[in-house]
């Protein structure tokens, strides 16, 4: 009897086991069945923020559930990618990963990097330039470059927090161009958007960010942009010039945004957000409007954006170090 007792008990066990088993992958092969939560690290108004929201937009039409887009700002980007890296990596909390995060471990911010998060396509670049004030004294790059050299410290500049991208993009081309990185102070922001708003007020002198992220103030004749760090003008400003045509350096630099998750997320609800991400990406309402603001589209897959954010993390390791913007480099 105890035997027989012992028999049903393990029977009953197992198959309350393997229904336990069968409803879990019903649910889980059932996602989503609940609103979808977008993390963005920056401030609403700014590059990261519009291009989340296009692409929450679309998801949400993907997925047949709310996409809410949500900003965590602070910490220069550290406490809106926290939220993405700390969420439970079930697909219900996604964010929109910056090239700040290749760089924020390196200057002791975080213990944060590329290997705490589930990479699912890289959606943009946008090179950096910077922007001046319409009521600017400095009608060119070269009258900027007089004045900075003229009184070092004097002229100030925003774009992103103390050893953000646009902050280091400034800093290396004050380096390349034989300056001191410091020779314009940084005032720190919580993203491009604020920064611009300082820039109208006439806070800041200078803005450094991407052209896209400007065009709302350059459009409607407020602010005036200078010079692009890339190799080649701009398709959404022809004629602003290249640092290289101005000076001959070489320095370039720009910032990405990829849609990533926490570590961790199962592999199924992995590709099938980047088969909708890609399908997104694809989409002519997408590419009109990422175009239409002058935003640099490129895509990478999961893979290649996983391969892709371990080499922006390697660079950017080694330019904090060059421009002692490191702790240990200091």
């Amino acid at each position: 009897m105890i035997e027989m007792r012992r028999k049903i008990f393990q029977a009953v066990v197992t198959a309350a086991a393997a229904l336990s088993a069968l409803s879990f992958g019903a649910a889980h092969a059932a996602w989503p069945d609940r609103p979808v939560t977008l993390v963005v690290p920056w401030a609403a108004g700014g590059g990261t923020d519009a291009t989340a929201r296009i692409i929450g937009a679309l998801l949400e039409k993907e997925l047949g559930q709310p996409v809410n887009v949500v900003n965590r700002t602070g910490g220069n980007g550290v406490v809106g990618h926290q939220a993405i890296a700390g969420a439970t990596p079930d697909g219900y909390t996604i964010g929109m990963a910056t090239v700040e995060i290749a760089m924020m471990h390196h200057q002791g911010l975080t213990q944060l990097s590329y290997r705490d998060y589930t990479p699912i396509a890289l959606l943009n670049f946008d090179p950096a330039a910077l922007t001046v004030s319409a009521e600017s004294p400095y009608k060119t790059f070269d009258d900027l470059l007089k004045a900075v050299k003229a009184a070092p410290g004097k002229l100030k500049a925003s774009g992103t927090g103390h050893g953000g991208i646009w902050h280091l993009s400034l800093a290396g081309m004050l380096s390349d161009l034989k300056l001191d990185t410091v020779a314009v102070r940084w005032v720190p922001s919580n993203g491009a958007a604020p920064a611009l708003v300082d820039l109208a007020a006439g806070g800041v002198d200078i803005v450094a960010a991407s052209l896209p992220e400007a065009r709302p103030l350059i459009d409607a004749g407020k602010a005036r942009p200078m010079v692009i760090m890339a190799n080649a003008p701009a398709a959404l400003y022809p004629n602003v010039p290249t640092l290289k045509s101005l000076t001959g350096s070489n320095w370039t630099m720009g910032g990405w945004r990829g849609i990533a998750a926490p570590k961790g997320l199962p592999a199924d609800i992995q590709a099938k957000l980047a088969r909708h991400i890609q399908k997104i990406c694809n989409s002519k309402e997408y590419k009109d409007f990422m175009g239409g603001r002058g935003f640099g589209m490129m895509y990478a897959d999961s893979a290649e954006f996983g391969k892709f954010m371990e080499k922006s993390d390697t660079d950017m390791g080694q330019i904090l170090k060059t421009l002692g913007m490191a702790p240990s480099a200091r």
